[in-house]
């Protein structure tokens, strides 16, 4: 009779419950009915919480005061950027040509960082304080500090910020180059500034090229983890808690997340962080040669084996290249030991070895391989700006404090402005496209380095410079950079 009691609890406790109330055992069963469970299910949690513990308070929220471009309207152009509100439009930089410049209106801004030392060193995407006046950092235990930009990399949309202060929690750097194809990651930031949200996903793709923003140096993770506004400049962890990339961008024709986004490489970002941490700027190597990627057509006419590779199409004269002996028409098959797949890659590959080292480089000329030794020259033009951690603001390799680019004069007398960052100094100044700087604090400069050294000697006064437009010479003063 029990046996039979007891199965008819199981199937239906109020049933049960009804029988019982007519014996002389009503108040023990009752209470078997309603004694609660104490664990659903034995032995421990399915969760990434762990992973956020260790992962949350090294993500910080970025807010800047700045001026930014005003888009003349709501609606972007497709193909002009993936996500113009996200990004900042890439414009033209003040080429002859170019459609004009929008007047910048001052503007508050709000991405994410991570934090990558103990002593206050933050990791941001360099669209997020691109313009920036100040900065101001938020962490999770409610501080809210100033920051100072140590230096900005445009070509890899990278930033490193500083903060004053102790007991900072910082995150463990991974490497990149060990994360496979559906690795589970999660991304950490401040979306829509509605607070710290973690997404998960897996790593969807490697090596990817997007050309959106400056595009010079790109290598991007991509993920299915829902990346949105306010989360450039966050985390990209693996389920070690450790940093793999530094979201950036997403792919998006609504302006919300479908599932596709981006992230630059924490070996990328290594090399950026140090380069910026010790110099100011980033240093980057180069071989001094056009290249394009080896079609099935190219390789059946050249007569290789297998596709991949990358084809010389020109040799810049006096590089290391041409130093070297390659040639145009060299197909160049590996890099350092490692085989060239496309030409994005191999770009990376040449930077990240440095200016001065000597690359082995195989290369197949008339049906041959051959190995060539390279020793490679620094990267010119890489548009790198940054203070250093001294203060002292300083230029990429042929750009000056002032925000411009120059090149000596065709005529033997002063230097010409290529370009003007519109967001510079020497904007603000009224410098254009075209005009050329004979003097600097009455002091006539006619090299690169003569125009850096002549207005790092400017520290406590604007810049006098003397401009020849258009056949006519003007006093021009430039104000001193904040911070």
């Amino acid at each position: 009779m029990l046996g039979v009691l007891a199965a008819l609890l199981l199937v239906s406790g109020a049933a049960w419950h009804g029988f019982a109330a007519e014996t002389h055992s009503s108040v023990a069963l009752a209470a078997t009915v309603t004694t609660p469970i104490a664990h659903a299910v034995a032995g421990g949690r399915d969760s990434y919480a762990d992973v956020v513990d260790v992962v949350a308070p090294a993500v910080v929220t970025v807010r800047v005061q700045g001026r930014a471009q005003v888009s003349p309207t709501q609606f972007q152009v497709p193909d002009d950027d993936f996500f113009g509100q996200f990004f900042g439009s890439p414009g033209q930089n003040g080429r002859r040509g170019a459609t004009p410049r929008i007047p910048r209106q001052r503007q508050n801004a709000l991405g994410s960082g991570v934090v990558v030392t103990t002593e206050g060193y933050v990791l941001t995407n360099n669209h997020v304080v691109d313009g920036a006046e100040t900065v101001t950092v938020d962490f999770t235990d409610g501080r809210s500090l100033p920051a100072k930009i140590i230096g900005t990399d445009k070509a890899s949309d990278l930033a490193l910020l500083k903060v004053a202060g102790t007991d900072f929690k910082a995150v463990s750097l991974g490497d990149s180059d060990s994360v496979k194809v559906g690795d589970v990651v999660l991304a950490v930031g401040n979306p829509l500034n509605v607070g710290e949200t973690v997404t998960m996903g897996i790593i969807s793709a490697k090596g990817r090229s997007t050309g959106v923003g400056d595009g010079s140096y790109e290598d991007f993770l991509q993920t299915d983890a829902p990346i949105n506004h306010g989360n450039s400049g966050g985390a990209l962890v693996n389920m070690k808690g450790e940093l793999v990339g530094i979201n950036s961008q997403i792919l998006s024709e609504s302006g919300g997340n479908i599932g596709i986004g981006f992230s630059i490489p924490v070996n990328m970002a290594k090399h950026v962080m140090d380069d910026l941490r010790t110099k100011g700027k980033v240093t980057r190597a180069q071989l001094g040669v056009s290249v394009q990627t080896v079609t099935p057509d190219i390789a059946a006419s050249l007569g290789l084996k297998q596709n991949g590779g990358a084809i010389i199409g020109s040799v810049g004269e006096g590089s290391a290249a041409e130093r070297a002996g390659l040639r145009r028409g060299d197909v160049i098959m590996s890099f350092n030991g490692q085989a060239v797949q496309d030409i994005n890659s191999l770009r990376n590959r040449v930077a990240d070895a440095g200016p001065g080292t000597t690359a082995d480089v195989v290369i197949v000329r008339d049906g041959a391989e051959k190995k060539i030794a390279v020793k490679l020259d620094e990267a010119k033009g890489d548009r790198t700006t940054g203070r250093g951690e001294n203060g002292e603001e300083q230029g990429g390799a042929d750009s000056s404090a002032l925000g411009i680019t120059v090149a000596p004069n065709a005529k033997g007398t002063g230097l010409v402005i290529q370009d003007v960052d519109p967001d510079g100094r020497a904007a603000d100044a009224g410098l254009r496209q075209g005009d050329v700087i004979q003097e600097v604090n009455r002091q006539a400069v006619t090299s690169i380095d003569g125009l850096r050294a002549a207005v790092r000697k400017t520290t406590d006064k604007p810049t006098l410079l003397l401009i020849d437009r258009n056949g006519a010479t003007v006093f021009v003063t430039v104000k001193q950079a904040n911070g």
